[in-house]
């Protein structure tokens, strides 16, 4: 069995887990908001009691702009790709904003090749079916990825005749 750079060997599954490199997650998001919340509008309110009538007001658009643009990192932070070669199957599974797509190929039909040129995502297609991967993947270690698939597909190839 190959040794594998972004590959983790589960029993007789290759799994490839791509995801976003993420420093905060969705909840630490939404704690961090509602602090922001509690801070901003209690200097609001301490300047609105004191007679600025129009702090309160801005406080909220604030907090409503940065709440929505947090809102939208939260959406994507937990976006992935999963690729698994498990029994007579590949697995591809695509998750954006919580939509997953999950597409099926027959090992032996399989091609993986890069879309346009080296840097390019990776187009996982056989039999009519086609899917992108490597969006979570740098650039330049795209070909690694692809060439990587390729050999546990012809491993795979090997062991089941």
């Amino acid at each position: 069995m190959p040794v594998f750079r972004f590959a983790t060997v589960q029993g007789q599954n290759i799994v490839w887990f791509l995801q976003r490199n993420c420093s905060v997650t969705p909840a630490q998001l939404g704690w961090f908001y509602a602090s922001l919340c509690v801070v901003s509008l209690s200097i609001a309110a301490f300047f609105w009691l004191h007679g600025a009538t129009l702090i309160l007001p801005f406080a909220w658009l604030e907090l409503g702009a940065v709440g929505l643009a947090f809102l939208v990192y939260a959406r994507h932070a937990a976006d992935r790709e999963r690729i698994s070669l498990q029994g007579r199957r590949l697995v591809v599974e695509l998750e954006s904003a919580g939509h997953l797509q999950r597409t099926e190929f027959d090992p032996h039909w399989v091609r993986v090749e890069p879309r346009a040129d080296g840097r390019s995502l990776i187009e996982v297609s056989g039999r009519g079916q086609s899917v992108s991967v490597g969006r979570f993947v740098r650039p330049e270690l795209r070909p690694l990825l692809a060439q990587e698939i390729r050999s546990a597909l012809r491993e795979w190839g090997a062991a089941a005749r």
